[in-house]
């Protein structure tokens, strides 16, 4: 028989919130595997549910859907404890679930609302229950750090690694045009500050604009030209402090963002852009 060690069981006790003696029981019926030990004691009392609350999230996926007419699409955030259970098919499943059903449903206004909802493929059962149930066979903390909806024109993406996503909305009547899920992607890759200029602090706007006038009436060509040197400047100058619109397109640079999504009759109009773990 496996020695059952005090600090097995304490282990054990602090897992599950049960009593020493019962731990202790369950150690010695699955011969000292403390992972046969849960299962036992889940088979003995209903609704067991692991205490992992308290651990550590640093990992997990930002997960994002977009709804096949492009007028909505969503994006959620969710946290465990290490890299390969935020790769595993359990958790993944949790992420794609979470996403279904806020792009679907009723919308929630909060993690804990949508865990109160359906499962959309599972249907006999919550999505807390789903995750109540991954949590067990996991033993890991699993977190629903955010949610998010928005309409559209939309679209999203996901980094292919998990951590970072990214909705786009814009303004104009091609809610299906790729160039929406092109530019979600230039957002991942390049981190614009806004979207628009008047989105920045106007104080060194109108001090930029100022000083590029200055310079250009000093060459002494007529007024008009001279609001289009200050225009093309300017345009450098959005570009220098992370303006999304102003930024060369990272698909094809011949063109700035706003001229990209100008080709599909589109406007953008924000951008949300999570990296896992971060506000």
């Amino acid at each position: 028989m496996a020695e059952i060690t005090a600090e097995a069981v304490r282990t054990l006790r602090e897992m599950t919130n049960l009593p020493m003696m019962d731990c202790k029981k369950a150690l010695v019926e699955a011969g000292g595997d403390q992972a046969k030990a849960v299962e036992l004691l889940k088979e003995k009392v209903k609704g067991l549910k692991l205490k992992v609350a308290d651990r550590m999230t640093s990992e997990g996926r930002v997960a994002t859907l977009t709804a096949a007419d492009g007028k909505s699409a969503v994006m959620i955030e969710v946290q465990c404890e290490s890299a390969p259970v935020a790769k595993s098919p359990d958790f993944l499943f949790f992420c794609d679930q979470l996403t279904k059903q806020l792009l679907n449903g009723p919308g929630a206004a909060s993690p804990d609302e949508l865990l109160g909802q359906k499962c959309p493929d599972k249907p006999a059962m919550t999505l807390r229950e789903l995750h109540d149930d991954i949590l067990n066979r996991i033993r890991e903390n699993i977190v629903v750090a955010r949610i998010l909806k928005l309409t559209g024109p939309i679209a999203g993406y996901t980094h292919h690694d998990g951590t970072l996503g990214v909705l786009i909305q814009a303004k104009g009547d091609n809610a299906t045009a790729p160039v929406l899920r092109d530019v979600a992607m230039h957002i991942a890759a390049l981190n614009p500050t806004v979207c628009l200029p008047e989105q920045l602090d106007p104080a060194p706007v109108a001090a930029e604009k100022a000083r590029q006038s200055e310079e250009a009436r000093k060459s002494g060509k007529p007024e008009n030209i001279i609001e289009k040197i200050v225009e093309g400047k300017m345009r450098m100058f959005y570009n220098n402090e992370g303006v999304l619109v102003a930024q060369p397109f990272a698909k094809d640079d011949t063109k700035s963002v706003a001229q990209a999504l100008s080709a599909a009759g589109l406007t953008a109009t924000g951008f949300t852009r999570w990296r896992l773990g971060k506000p």
